[in-house]
């Protein structure tokens, strides 16, 4: 991923020294186990511990260096490791890796790479979640129209739209926990995974160390179809960025101007058009979505891997390992820091719900004839009808109000008069459940306390 869109700590995740530093940790407790075991002298884990720590922590650009030129003999990442590693262990060194696979270190590595990267992404969700809750409580009551199909349907509170995206981020944190533990697996079972040259204990010592499950079956390689869910899941929560942001992006357009994102002092929106202001955050991460989502098909292409193990999973995973989580993480931060500092302008959001002349009003208006003695067909009828004479006559002078054209029909009148049918068209009607729907998501003690 391009620094423009790395963060610090999610991309130390992936580099070169974090992922060395890792591969001796799994060695070190690997030859940890064996001493205890008496594979291996205990002198020799000794060794490898006192030899190797100091070396891969005060690791540099000069070392990782030093490794690719040795790679670059070898056409192996794990040798040319351990040959720069035993530089600095000396004899004791011929203990390292007894027994395993490269897949043991590669996999088990990648295992906690992943898991670190699901805990920052999970905070991330959360910041997401924590500035989603307080606009909505501060908009619980705000006045906004309802769209479907982009078109005015019945009124709605602004709160009760962010409420509704509050609840998809709760839903993907869980998502992302479970995806987590699901990855969180170890693998230390040599060749094949046939445990053949490596006593099982030395994986269950690793796996423990290292706060991650036992590989059932790993076959030399951790079944991919972990990993595809883990992709899967940020996939999906990517469509969750980019659904909100949509919203914001649509709620600035000129045309409707109930919100936008904030305009820092300074900040120009276009290079010839200084009236501009762009929706430019929440179109950035709505791009970084797609490139999130577009890594979930790889990884679902992973899976099928030849017999026991192939390394055709490798390559894709070098990259949407770091691309996709680093990728989204950016993305959340930016989303939770545009929606603290959205900008909504609840009068405006009132001049559109308003903006029909009342026709948002029309199905408590069909409900209210109905229980007043009309037909459903003859009460949707003349609802429609009036609807659509105040609709074909906006912006134009002999406009008349969708209650004025329902009362100007005798078989409306008849049975309702003018002052019960602003009764019946009171916008407050829409929120009397409102405080029900926000116990329901934030719990009634933290809705009421708001």
């Amino acid at each position: 991923m391009v620094p423009r869109y790395s963060r610090p700590a999610m991309a130390e995740i992936w580099s070169p020294e974090t992922r060395y530093r890792i591969w001796f940790e799994i060695e070190a407790l690997a030859a940890e186990a064996m001493a205890e075991i008496g594979t291996i002298p205990a002198s020799a884990a000794v060794s490898i511990r006192k030899g190797g720590a100091p070396r891969v922590a005060a690791m540099g650009p000069a070392d990782v260096e030093r490794i690719d030129e040795i790679e670059r003999v070898t056409r192996h990442d794990v040798i040319a490791f351990l040959t720069w590693l035993g530089e600095g262990i000396g004899e004791d060194a011929r203990y390292m890796h007894q027994g395993l696979t490269s897949s043991d270190v590669l996999d088990t590595c990648l295992a906690v790479q992943m898991t670190r990267a699901a805990d920052l992404l999970i905070a991330d969700v959360e910041a997401v979640m924590a500035a989603l809750r307080m606009r909505a409580m501060e908009h619980k009551f705000t006045p906004t129209i309802g769209r479907s199909h982009g078109i005015h349907a019945e009124p709605t509170s602004f709160g009760l739209k962010l409420a509704g995206h509050y609840c998809e981020f709760a839903r993907n944190r869980e998502r992302l926990i479970a995806a987590r533990a699901e990855v969180a697996t170890c693998a230390i079972s040599g060749p094949v995974g046939t445990f053949a040259s490596v006593d099982p204990r030395v994986e269950a010592h690793v796996a423990k160390s290292l706060g991650l499950a036992i590989e059932p079956v790993s076959t030399q390689v951790i079944p991919r179809d972990r990993h595809a869910a883990f992709f899967a899941t940020l996939a999906v929560v990517a469509g969750a960025i980019e659904r909100l942001a949509t919203e914001v992006r649509h709620l600035q357009r000129s045309e409707v101007r109930e919100a936008e994102e904030f305009f820092h002092a300074g900040q120009k929106g276009s290079s010839s058009m200084p009236h501009k202001r762009n929706p430019v955050l929440s179109e950035n991460i709505t791009g970084l979505a797609r490139l999130v989502r577009g890594y979930a098909m790889p990884a679902l292409e992973n899976i099928t891997l030849w017999h026991e193990r192939d390394i055709s999973h490798s390559s894709v995973e070098r990259v949407i390992g770091p691309d996709a989580t680093i990728a989204l993480d950016f993305a959340l931060m930016r989303l939770a820091g545009m929606m603290e500092k959205l900008t909504v302008y609840p009068v405006r959001m009132t001049e559109n719900l308003e903006g029909l002349g009342g026709v948002v009003h029309s199905q408590k208006v069909l409900l209210a004839l109905t229980q007043a003695g009309l037909s459903r067909e003859d009460s949707y009828a003349a609802v429609q009808q009036a609807a659509m004479a105040t609709w074909l006559k906006l912006g134009q002078p002999d406009v008349k109000s969708f209650a004025e054209n329902l009362l100007a029909r005798p078989e409306v009148a008849a049975v309702m008069d003018a002052a019960t049918l602003s009764r019946v068209m009171d916008p407050q009607l829409d929120f009397r459940h409102v405080e029900t729907i926000f116990a329901r998501v934030f719990g009634p003690r933290e809705s009421e306390g708001a």
